[in-house]
C-alpha cells in the first residue's frame, strides 16, 4: 500500500509498505478514501519532535471497512466509517467514559509511531467498535474528517473553557482548530468571541464565523471590551510559549485558560505565583473524540453547527509533500488540506 512518511524535517514522500493485518480479534482494516493534514502533524514536519526512523503520518481518516475480526459487533465490511484520531483499548473503565485519553492501558495516536499512519491506503484499527463510527446520513466527507479530530478538539476546548452563558471568550489562533473552537464557543453560548491571529486573512475567516477579529497583541482591546476585567475564558489553539503567555494575561481573575494547541518538547516557563494569586484555572486537553460524537453529529445534521470553509484544498495522496508545504506556510489561503486516496 501507499503511505505518506517523513524521513527528516521537511522531507515528505510516498512509501510502499506491506498491507496491514488485523490488529487482533476486535480489530478492523479500513480502506481509506480521504485523509487530512492536521496542524499537529507539522511538529514532525518542522523538526519539533525527534525522528529516529521514518514515521507514517496522519491521524484523520475516513474510509470503508474491508475486514473485521470475529469479536467486532458494531461495524461490518462495507460500512463507511470515520476513525477516531485517538485510540484506546475499548474495554477498560477509562474507555467506558468514551474518552480514550483515560484508557488504563494508555491512549495511542495514529500517525505518531504508535499506530499506523492514517495518510495511507489501508489502516489497521484496534478495538474497532470503540474507534470507528459509521458515518451517519447528512454528514459529508469534510464534516466526517473534522469529527475525527479538529472539530472534536475545538468543541472540547470550548467545553473545558467553562465560560458562563453570555461570557467573553478569546480564541488564540484562527487555523482549523481555532475556527472550530470559535464556532463551538458560539454554539455553547458565548456572548462575545474574539479571534486573535497575526494573519489578516485568517482573522477574516474567523469574522465570517461570528468572531470579532483582533491582531496580536490583543490585551488592550480585550480589556477595553470587558471594562478592564479580561476574558472569562481563553482558548489557546496554538500552544507555543507566546500564546500560552498571552492567554494567561488575557483571562480575568478566576477565569479559565483552555489549551488544545500542541506545544513542542521544551519546558514552558509557567508563571505559577501570579496564576495562583489570580486563581486561574488551566486546562490542557487532548480531545475525548468518541465522547463528542453524540453532541456534534446532531448539531451538524440540524445545521446549527456550520463546518464549511475550514478545508481549503483537496489534493491526491501522491501530492502530500505539496500539501504539507502549503499547510506549513500558515497563510490565509490554506487552512486545511484533504488528501484523497
Amino acid at each position: 500500500m501507499r503511505s505518506v512518511v517523513i524521513d527528516a524535517p521537511g522531507q515528505i514522500r510516498i512509501d510502499h509498505r506491506p498491507d496491514p493485518v488485523l490488529p487482533g480479534p476486535d480489530g478492523a482494516i479500513v480502506a481509506v478514501t480521504a485523509t487530512a493534514i492536521c496542524g499537529s502533524d507539522l511538529h514532525f514536519y518542522e523538526g519539533d519532535y525527534p525522528l529516529l526512523e521514518p514515521v507514517a503520518l496522519g491521524h484523520e481518516a475516513i474510509g470503508t471497512v474491508v475486514e473485521v475480526g470475529p469479536d467486532v459487533r458494531h461495524v461490518t465490511v462495507g460500512d463507511l466509517v470515520l476513525v477516531s484520531s485517538v485510540a484506546g483499548c475499548g474495554h477498560c473503565v477509562g474507555c467506558a467514559t468514551a474518552d480514550p485519553i483515560t484508557c488504563v492501558s494508555g491512549p495511542q495516536i495514529f500517525g505518531s509511531g504508535m499506530l499506523g499512519g492514517a495518510q495511507s491506503e489501508l489502516l489497521a484499527v484496534p478495538a474497532a467498535d470503540f474507534q470507528l463510527c459509521r458515518i451517519p446520513d447528512g454528514i459529508d466527507t469534510e464534516e466526517a474528517l473534522l469529527l475525527t479530530d479538529n472539530l472534536a478538539t475545538g468543541w472540547a476546548a470550548a467545553r473545558r473553557a467553562d465560560f458562563p452563558l453570555g461570557g467573553t471568550v478569546v480564541v488564540l489562533g484562527s487555523g482549523a482548530v481555532g475556527l472550530c473552537a470559535v464556532r463551538s464557543a458560539i454554539v455553547q453560548g458565548a456572548g462575545t468571541v474574539f479571534a486573535v491571529d497575526p494573519v489578516a486573512g485568517r482573522r477574516d475567516r474567523a469574522a465570517l464565523a461570528g468572531a470579532i477579529p483582533l491582531e496580536p497583541p490583543a490585551l488592550q482591546a480585550v480589556l477595553d471590551a470587558t471594562g478592564g476585567r479580561g476574558a472569562a475564558a481563553v482558548i489557546d489553539a496554538v500552544g507555543n510559549d507566546t500564546t500560552l503567555t498571552d492567554a494567561l494575561g488575557l483571562v480575568r481573575a478566576g477565569g479559565t485558560v483552555s489549551v488544545v494547541g500542541v506545544h513542542d518538547l521544551n519546558p514552558f516557563p509557567f508563571p505559577a505565583t501570579m496564576s495562583l494569586i489570580r486563581s486561574i484555572t488551566l486546562r490542557m486537553t487532548t480531545a475525548p473524540v468518541q465522547q463528542t460524537w453524540p453532541e456534534l453529529i446532531p448539531l451538524i445534521q440540524s445545521g446549527r453547527l456550520d463546518t464549511s470553509g475550514i478545508f481549503t484544498h483537496t489534493m491526491p495522496l501522491d501530492n502530500a509533500a505539496a500539501g504539507y508545504a502549503a499547510v506549513a506556510a500558515r497563510d490565509a489561503d490554506c487552512l486545511k488540506v484533504i488528501l484523497s486516496v
